[in-house]
């Protein structure tokens, strides 16, 4: 019903504004950081350069098979974005496009990257982005998040894709160095969104949604965050051990580790809100270096 009100605005909204707002339902901020660590994937895994058309192809496909994810989620979620505070002036609820505009954007993005993907990459990566998707935005957003608190260490795993879709993009296989980096942004992902979760708490609860603040309190989940952080600042070195990396990465990570381990050593011991967004935000900061490091290394 909601979205039956909503369709006399989008239909009078100006042209600018309801594209603009295409764009918005894929989340590009979002996607960037997935094409940004697929891109490294794709570097790690050939010796070189990776050759420039099918790094171009496999961009452009990964871009456009995220953005559909993304809308997807939008679609699946516009009455709980509605209600919260981070996510009411998403174009859904505020009715500059319509449901069935979301769902024909993302069957016209999301079938258009996968057969790009095809055509111009390789079977494998097309079929491995397809499972993405899925996972993301069947599995994740229309399962796991309305039912378990765990929804992000589960569901986590198809963000964790990118830097294996890029790995498969350049050889046609998976090797055992893009599962390293497959665990890395696993492991990452949930202390990242649990600390998004803990300040914005208040808002899930009224969403309706089982985060882990929500269901089992803050306290436990920042010490689920240090946790997970110790096992994360761990696997961050297997690119070194894999003969992926070398010392200029070591050296990187090691500072980026110290950073992060303090943010969530902080945050168990002395929580509060505006630790949770600082934990959050370098969060961002942690996994963007990290993938640079990489590439620095690579370069060096």
């Amino acid at each position: 019903m909601p979205a039956l009100l909503h369709a006399p605005t989008a239909l009078r909204a100006p042209l600018t504004l309801r594209l603009a707002a295409f764009v918005t339902q894929c989340k590009p901020r979002v996607n960037s950081l997935i094409v940004f660590t697929a891109l490294i994937g794709m570097f790690l895994a050939v010796p070189g350069w990776p050759p420039l058309g099918r790094l171009l192809a496999a961009t452009l496909g990964i871009a456009l098979v995220a953005g559909a994810a993304a809308a997807i989620n939008c679609l699946v979620e516009r009455t709980i974005d509605a209600r919260m505070a981070r996510t009411r002036a998403r174009p859904l609820p505020l009715g500059l496009i319509t449901p069935a505009e979301t769902l024909g954007l993302a069957c016209l993005t999301g079938g258009a990257g996968l057969w790009v993907l095809h055509m111009a990459v390789n079977p494998l990566t097309m079929w491995l982005t397809l499972a993405t998707f899925l996972g993301y935005a069947i599995v994740y957003t229309l399962l796991l998040k309305p039912a378990t608190p765990m929804n992000i260490v589960i569901g986590g795993a198809s963000g964790a894709m990118p830097p294996v879709l890029g790995w498969a993009a350049m050889t046609g296989t998976i090797g055992l160095p893009a599962l390293a980096l497959f665990l890395i942004i696993f492991l990452w992902t949930p202390p990242h969104f649990w600390a998004l979760a803990c300040y914005r708490r208040e808002e899930y609860a009224r969403a309706g949604l089982p985060m882990l603040p929500v269901s089992h309190g803050v306290p436990l989940t920042c010490l689920h965050i240090l946790l997970y952080t110790v096992l994360l600042a761990a696997v961050s070195y297997l690119p070194c051990t894999l003969g992926l990396s070398g010392g200029t990465y070591a050296l990187l990570v090691s500072g980026l580790n110290l950073g992060y381990l303090h943010q969530a050593w902080r945050l168990w011991r002395d929580y509060s809100d505006d630790r949770a967004r600082g934990a959050f935000r370098y969060s961002l900061i942690y996994l963007t270096g990290l993938f640079a490091a990489l590439f620095l290394d690579r370069l060096l």
